[in-house]
Parts: structure tokens; C-alpha cells; sequence
């Protein structure tokens, strides 16, 4: 591993903070780049710190603990992953999408369960098989109108996800996904080309097709160097601060398709560093890139250092896990719903009390539950997070390109609903909008 190279060694004493830029001078291509550890744990702290008890757990965040050497023995380890198999086993053939499916999958193989026997709820899910019902799905879409049934993105979890857990169904996807990339019209976001790499790089080490290895070897040269070219014009920016983490994740494993070319690693690590991480998905995302690792390694963590927990044993609650249930100071939050921008216009304002520490989506909760006909909403889940796509009946629609904006003194959240925490006496916004 990257980390352990002579390298990282030389960056043991050097104690840089997450605004500073990475002192990875004299790092080669070949050798790779690993941040500081200091950093490494502020933001695996961060990450662990995101965890409520009292919402789902995300598998994208057990995942990057996994990767990134978190405490697999913790409180927080242990809840995230049973609840994981909870969810899993309650939703994931009714309304999971195959994304979701994917990423439960993908959290289970990093923390050595099998996915095909997952055990919760006194009862056993194969959830590979579930996965593949739902890929099928996708691709049954994708071959009769041109785009599946979600995203080209989960495709390319899906696909990442049954090669990873070797359950032969990821040759046919793959092909699709390295089309997609390779052609002239597609025109994909640095996340859906990042995933996909990172797919069609694992697919690429188990196919023995002659056809299916140029194919692949082809769209993979074309990300990862794709990739290159715009790092180098945006002064070491790959799309956005918010891509950059899966980016990262791409260029470290495909070096190979890329070579003799070199990757700068340290210059998109300077970019990285100097951004203030809260998301927790975007943490989750950058956090095996900064360890110089990516999700293709969940299949070569040593599981044998893993002590085995019986997967039908309730977790008892720790005292880590008790001081969260110690009452919280109220705090009143105001809240306003307006739509000047379809149909019949509207504004509703009210004011609710909530936990201090509670999520909007708790607050846009209270005042669903004291005013439902007013402030009733929908949501789904995103690999981000919770998504509001409808408010009062409104719904966001992709056609019109219209979406829910969430502002706090007029400004734009710079996260979601299920993170972002208001202060007492803040005003949030919900303002329907186009972009």
C-alpha cells in the first residue's frame, strides 16, 4: 500500500493541518501519495462524529472506515453495521434502488460479511442475489431506451459490486458502461466516470475475453487520462471539491492505464487539503483516496485480523452509544415554503422547536407533523444523502429542471437536508427554483 512506501514514512513527522498545503515533494508517481496521518484522522474523526443513532445508517460512511484503518472493534463500527444488515434485509427488494443495493453490498465485503448470507431480523438475505435481480433491471432499461433505470452512476456501483464479490455478472454491464464512456455523445459527470473506472478496472483484472480487455483497456485509458488533462487546467481541480474524492479514488487505481504518464498526485492533494470537509459522503468519498487506497480494495482487506461477530447477536448499547441519548437543550428554528414559480403560487412560514443538534430534515419533520397540509413533503435517498423532491405537493422534476432550494439568510445551503444543523433562531428557506 501507498501508505506504508517509503514516502509516507519520510511524512511521519511533518504535522500539516487541513488548510495547509501537503509537503509531497520528492513523491514519486510510481511510490504514490498519502496524506499526513494527522489529517487522515481529523477526518476520520469528522466522519464518525457524523453518525446519529437516530437516522440510517449510511454504508457509504462504514465503507470509507473500513478503508481508511477506523476502529472495526468501536461502538459506532459495530451499530453502523448491524443496522446496515437491518436495513438491508427490511428494504432492499422492496424500495431499495440498485445504487443503494450496491452500496450495502460494497460496506458488508469491507467489513468481512458475506453478502449473500446477511443475517438480521432473524432472518437470511442473499443480497447478491438481489442485486443482480435489480442490475438486470438497469440493463433491461438501458438496452430498450438508451439510459437505465436509474443512472449511468449506479450501474457503475452495481457493476463495482458484483465484481467485487466475484458473483459473475459484471462482464455484461461493464461493456455497456465502457461504451457509454467511450461515446462521443455521452456527456457524464466526473463522479459517473469515476465510477465507472473504478468498475471497469475490476472487471478489467477478472475477464479473460480478449474483446472485453481492449474495450475496457480503452475507456479506462480515456477516463483516467481524461482525468489528467483536467487537473491540469484547473490548477489541480477535477470537476468540483465535492468530485474530487472518487477522482482521486480513479487515478490510484488505474495508474496502469494511464502509464508512462505521470499523475500529479501532490498537486490534487494540495486541493483537497485546503478544503474544509462536513459532508459526510464527501468525507467517506476523499478519505480512501488521502490513504491511497479506493473501493477496489475492499476485496483485499485482511479479514483474518477481523474478529468474528455472531451476526444474530444484538448489539448491546455501549456507554458511547448511552451518551447520546442525554436530552438536548430545546432550540426554536423558522422555517417557510415558497413557490412563485409554478402552477399556484404559495409562501407558509412556522416556527418549530427542536433537539439542539437536530437536522433540518428534523425540523421540516416537526412542521410536516404540527402542519401537514401545509409542510408535507417526500424525499428519496441519494448516495449524498437525503434528497427533498417535493414540498406541499410540488414536486422537482428533471424535465423542468426545477429543484427545492434550501437558503439561510439568503444563501445556499452547502448541505443536505440530513445533515445541516440549524442554529436557534435561524430562518431556513425552501424556495422552489430552476437551475
Amino acid at each position: 500500500m501507498p501508505s506504508g512506501s517509503a514516502c509516507s514514512r519520510r511524512m511521519l513527522g511533518v504535522a500539516l493541518g487541513i488548510g495547509v498545503l501537503l509537503a509531497l515533494v520528492g513523491c514519486t508517481a510510481t511510490e504514490g501519495c498519502a496524506a499526513p496521518q494527522e489529517l487522515v484522522s481529523q477526518l476520520l474523526q469528522r466522519l464518525e462524529g457524523s453518525v446519529s443513532f437516530e437516522e440510517a445508517a449510511n454504508p457509504s460512511v462504514l465503507l470509507a472506515m473500513n478503508l481508511a484503518g477506523g476502529d472495526s472493534e468501536g461502538p459506532i463500527h459495530k451499530w453502523l453495521l448491524q443496522e446496515i444488515k437491518e436495513e438491508a434485509v427490511r428494504r432492499a427488494q422492496k424500495d431499495m434502488t440498485s445504487g443503494q443495493v450496491a452500496l450495502h453490498v460494497l460496506a458488508l465485503l469491507s467489513s468481512c460479511q458475506d453478502p449473500q448470507r446477511v443475517h438480521a431480523l432473524e432472518q437470511t438475505l442473499d443480497l447478491i442475489r438481489v442485486l443482480q435481480q435489480k442490475t438486470d433491471e438497469e440493463m433491461a432499461k438501458l438496452e430498450a431506451d438508451g439510459i437505465p433505470k436509474t443512472s449511468l452512476y449506479s450501474v457503475s456501483l452495481d457493476t463495482l459490486a458484483l465484481c467485487l464479490a466475484e458473483a459473475g455478472g459484471a462482464q455484461g454491464p461493464s461493456v455497456a458502461l465502457a461504451k457509454q464512456v467511450l461515446s462521443p455523445e455521452s456527456q457524464l459527470s466526473v463522479d459517473t466516470r469515476a465510477m465507472a473506472a473504478l468498475a471497469l478496472a475490476c472487471v478489467y483484472d477478472y475477464t479473460e475475453l480478449h474483446d472485453v480487455r481492449d474495450l475496457l483497456r480503452e475507456a479506462l485509458s480515456t477516463v483516467s487520462n481524461g482525468f489528467l488533462d483536467e487537473q491540469e487546467k484547473g490548477n489541480g481541480m477535477i470537476g468540483n471539491i465535492y468530485s474530487m474524492g472518487l477522482a482521486l479514488q480513479a487515478l490510484e487505481a488505474t495508474r496502469k492505464f494511464y502509464t508512462p504518464r505521470q499523475w500529479d498526485c501532490a498537486q490534487a492533494f494540495s486541493v483537497v487539503s485546503a478544503h474544509d470537509y462536513q459532508q459526510p459522503t464527501a468525507i467517506a468519498q476523499v478519505l480512501p483516496a488521502l490513504v491511497g487506497r479506493s473501493y477496489l480494495d475492499v476485496a483485499a482487506l485482511d479479514c483474518a485480523a477481523t474478529k468474528d461477530t455472531s451476526p444474530n447477536r444484538q448489539l448491546p448499547l455501549s456507554p458511547v452509544l448511552g451518551t447520546h441519548s442525554i436530552p438536548k437543550a430545546p432550540i426554536q428554528v423558522h422555517y417557510s415554503i415558497t413557490n412563485t414559480l409554478q402552477g399556484k403560487h404559495f409562501h407558509y412560514s412556522t416556527s418549530v422547536t427542536v433537539p439542539s443538534g437536530s437536522t433540518l430534515l428534523r425540523v421540516m419533520e416537526v412542521a410536516a407533523e404540527e402542519n401537514p397540509e401545509a409542510f408535507s413533503f417526500q424525499t428519496e435517498q441519494t448516495s449524498w444523502g437525503t434528497y427533498v423532491t417535493s414540498i406541499h405537493g410540488l414536486a422537482a422534476s428533471t424535465e423542468d429542471r426545477t429543484y427545492w432550494q434550501f437558503l439561510s439568510a439568503g444563501d445556499a445551503l452547502e448541505e443536505g437536508v440530513g445533515t445541516y444543523k440549524p442554529h436557534a433562531g435561524e430562518h431556513i428557506q425552501a424556495v422552489f427554483s430552476t437551475y
